[in-house]
């Protein structure tokens, strides 16, 4: 879908006005099966790819909408773990259409792609859904889930300021407009400045409020995945990589143990097997062995923090890296963080009209004495990157905006099938 299909407008605009009347003249789908409504900083993929894995173990039919897509906006939509086909979200797009067409404010993408989603997983005949928020929480357009199964806020970092705010307290307020009257949440997250705030917003809502101990303890983290031993559950295997997932696992868990409360049947054995069986692109994802290269959607301080210390603890402490950011980021603290664990820094423009020029982040990885070198062209990038991995044998990870998922992964196909003939 793009803005050229004529019905619905490319702005990326936050309220609920536009959605509320196309769901409302579709017949409330998002109202149509029992959702879990997931917001939050950063983890919000992870959780809902994990749990969405444990609840596929535990014999449920379990739809599930993400973003932001990075191979294609049918990617966006899953079914049983299995992404839809872009015929078949065409043909839903269809069925959105005359809605759309109706409607004097035209919906914009993403909320046609929202619509789309809910109309998806409730003629898949799902027993539950897990829909993610896009951005913030209280104008999100996914927030027209009337009366969601549960609510969960993964946590609040600092992120997307411009538009939610410069502290944590007033990001927190965007976040926790997901909270439903009498409907559970839970909070994942550590800041006592932001559940100050939840905790308000769900006292106003007389909505039960949970949080997680993370109690957790990290037994190994390798390329193998992670071990962690997890009160009440024991030892188990993750098969997402990077230590700070066994936080993530925690947050999962503790929504089992609520689902579960509400009488949902989910076995320990689809805990462990869905944990050993997640899979979510573009987070810490081996796509190459030899030579060693990782993708990581680091885009904010707290995931650009995590991706200094997957360097250091899966990558043997120094890697090449190949990095690509948005202007609107707040990126003070990238260079500093990643400066010690840097063998070199390719920068590149991710596929976004937000994106900063290669030449502005080399500039603050050289102030920070690093070697750095901007590229205009993304594949000379990744090439030039990948040829400084082999010649110096080191690990190449990519990392930055998930808008260069799609261009990395492509660039790097061609450059190994070319080393393969």
């Amino acid at each position: 879908m793009s803005a050229s299909d004529g019905f619905s407008r490319p702005e990326s605009i936050l309220g609920l006005e536009r959605i509320a009347e196309l769901t409302a003249r579709m017949g409330f789908p998002q109202d149509a099966v029992p959702a879990v409504h997931i917001a939050g900083t950063n983890g919000k993929g992870s959780f809902t790819a994990m749990l969405a894995s444990i609840l596929k173990e535990a014999g449920l039919r379990v739809g599930s909408f993400t973003s932001p897509a990075m191979l294609g906006s049918a990617e966006s939509i899953r079914i049983d773990g299995r992404c839809v086909s872009e015929a078949e979200l065409e043909d839903a797009i269809t069925s959105v259409k005359p809605f759309a067409l109706s409607m004097s404010d035209r919906p914009t993408e993403f909320e046609v792609m929202t619509a789309a989603a809910f109309l998806m997983i409730s003629r898949a005949g799902c027993d539950i859904a897990l829909i993610e928020c896009g951005l913030g929480g209280d104008g999100d357009s996914t927030n027209v889930i009337k009366s969601p199964l549960l609510s969960v806020i993964t946590n609040v970092q600092f992120d997307h300021m411009a538009r939610l705010g410069n502290t944590l307290s007033e990001i927190a307020s965007h976040k926790a407009g997901i909270i439903k009257r009498g409907r559970p949440v839970l909070f994942g997250g550590t800041s006592p400045e932001a559940l100050a705030v939840i905790q308000k917003k769900a006292a106003e809502n007389s909505a039960p409020l949970y949080t997680v101990r993370h109690d957790e303890r990290l037994i190994s983290s390798s390329l193998d995945g992670v071990r962690a031993y997890f009160p009440g559950f024991g030892e188990l295997e993750l098969s997402l990589l990077g230590g700070y997932q066994a936080e993530n696992a925690a947050n999962v868990l503790e929504a089992v143990n609520l689902l579960r409360a509400m009488g949902l049947a989910i076995p320990d054995e689809a805990v462990r097997q869905g944990l050993m069986n997640t899979r979510w692109p573009g987070r810490n994802e081996v796509l190459c062995e030899k030579p060693l290269v990782l993708f990581d959607g680091a885009h904010n301080p707290a995931g650009i923090m995590h991706a200094a210390e997957t360097v250091k603890t899966l990558l043997g402490g120094s890697a090449v890296l190949l990095m690509g950011v948005l202007a609107d980021k707040d990126r003070s603290d990238y260079a500093r963080l990643l400066a010690p664990c840097a063998e070199a820094v390719f920068c590149v423009r991710p596929s976004s009209p937000r994106a900063l020029g290669p030449d502005v982040l080399a500039a603050e990885f050289r102030e920070a004495g690093v070697a750095s070198f901007p590229f205009d062209s993304f594949d000379k990038g990744v090439r030039a990157a990948y040829n400084y991995a082999v010649e110096h044998g080191k690990p190449l990870f990519a990392l930055g905006s998930l808008y260069m998922y799609a261009g990395f992964r492509s660039s790097l196909r061609s450059i190994t099938e070319e080393h393969a003939e």
